[in-house]
Parts: structure tokens; sequence; C-alpha cells
């Protein structure tokens, strides 16, 4: 059995209850998606090998019970969404506070592809360690940098090599939120200057903040996660991006619920947008 290796509390601990959520879903006979390693990553963090620790934790409330049913459709949408930006061309992939994320491992890539993964460092120290208990072995390219996305990180990007010329599909899943406004304008505005003609980006759709549902019967464990909250941009992100030369698509409640076959709930239905860096001329 894994020695017990425990994150630092805070945002980096939620990575802990987005595996606990992913192992729950990857139990189901309908799984919208297989996570091998979520459980690994939660038994590391707990040091439990009940089956209780996989289940999903946060609907004890049923604001909690929404974020969890997010948490699931929006790991299989970005899921979808990078297989066909790497389809279509970007072999370059870069997962912004990329946490407990196992898709460079999991995910079925085309021929060439490279994934970055950024985090903080004692987030990238805990993954590598159980990664490398459970033995696994990537199906792409991948490069795992230590990083304060606060900080000088894409120069960091580009000594791993990064090229900021070649196209590339970006993901921020679950990030923002955690940021002030300006951080998350600096944020995209630096992903913006990296991006190539041609370049994708999938985010949440932003359009309504969701501390409000911390109210709604919310438990002790769920009011502590919007705590961390900050609001993020303070507008719609498909906006800030149609501003900055960002062609975007959002994919909402309905679409969701008819190509994934679950409830989106009423309590978190923005959905997610994809966007495609615009070309010369």
């Amino acid at each position: 059995m894994a020695e017990q290796q425990l994150l630092p509390d805070g945002v980096q601990r939620t990575a802990v209850g987005v595996a606990r959520v992913r192992a729950a879903e990857s139990r189901r006979e309908d799984r919208l998606f297989e996570d091998p390693y979520a459980k690994a990553f939660v038994r590391a963090a707990t040091g439990s090998r009940s089956q209780a620790e996989y289940a999903a934790p946060m609907e004890r409330s049923a604001a909690g019970a929404a974020l969890a049913a997010r948490i699931v459709l929006r790991t299989r949408f970005f899921d979808d969404y990078l297989l066909q930006a790497t389809a279509a061309g970007c072999r370059q992939v870069v997962l912004l506070a990329a946490g407990l994320d196992s898709r460079a491992f999991r995910l079925a890539w085309p021929e060439g592809t490279r994934v970055f993964e950024l985090d903080l460092p004692p987030v990238i120290a805990f993954k590598e360690r159980v990664l490398r208990e459970e033995g696994a072995v990537p199906a792409c390219e991948r490069s795992v940098l230590a990083a304060d996305l606060r900080e000088d990180w894409p120069q960091a990007l580009k000594n791993a090599g990064f090229d900021p010329t070649a196209r590339t599909a970006w993901l921020i899943e679950g990030l923002l939120v955690y940021l002030e406004a300006e951080q998350a304008d600096t944020m995209l505005s630096t992903v913006t200057e990296l991006s190539a003609a041609g370049s994708r980006l999938s985010l949440s759709e932003g359009r309504t903040s969701p501390r409000p549902i911390s109210d709604h019967g919310a438990d002790e464990r769920f009011r502590a996660l919007t705590d961390l909250w900050k609001g993020g941009l303070g507008e719609p992100a498909a906006d800030w991006l149609a501003r900055h030369d960002w062609q975007v698509t959002v994919h909402g409640k309905d679409e969701l619920e008819q190509a994934y076959g679950r409830p989106v709930p009423d309590t978190l239905s923005e959905g997610f947008l994809v966007a495609e860096r615009g070309r010369p001329g």
C-alpha cells in the first residue's frame, strides 16, 4: 500500500476532490469517461482503500451534487475538445493548473502530440510520485512543469520546448474562478500572446458567478471550497475572447444534455466554450 502523501490545504487540495468525482464516475456502468488513476490519487492522499472514499463525496448537499455532476460533464467535454483539436492539427497541448489530470495517459492522442502540464510544485511532486507507483506510461510526449501561474510561467514553458509559432490546444479547466479579475485577464492575455493562428482554447463559459450556489444547502466541505472562489474574469469569457481575436463557439446546457445523456443541474447551468485564434488576413 502506498504511503499517505497529503497535499497542502487550499486550492491544491481541491484537486483531490475532483479526483474523487472522476473515480466515482469511472465505476459507473454508464460512465462518460474512465480515469484509471483517479482512485490511486485519492488513495495516496487519504491513506484509505475504502470504496466510500471513491464515491462522489460532494453529493451530501444539492449544491455539492450539482458541482460533482458538472465536473463529470466538463471532464468528458474537455476530453472531446482536446482530441478534436489535436486531430485538426494542434500537436501542442497545454494544460494550465493541470492538477491531477491524467489525460496524457488515458486519451488516444494522434502521433506527434506533446502535452505540457503546469501546476504548483507540491501538486506536481505528489502527482508524479503516484504515477510512478502505478507504473503509468503516457500515450504521448509529456512535459511536466512546476510553475506558479502568477509568475513567469511562459518562459518556463518555452524553456521546456513549447513553440509559440505552432498551433496549440489550450485547456483552462476550473481555474479562472480561483483568480481575481485582473489575474484572469492577465492569464488570458498571456495565452493569447502565445497562441499562433489556428490555436484553440477551451474553458467554462463564465456567464454567471457560481458563488451564490453555496447558500443552497451546501455542506461544510462545499462551503470550504466556495470560500476559495474569487470570481474570475467578472464578464463572460466569450465576450473577452471575441474582443481579442478569438472566434468563439458556446456549448450550452441543452446541447450538453443531448450529447452526453446526463442532466445539467440548473444551479450550474453555464456551458463551455471552444475558441479558435483568428487567422491572419
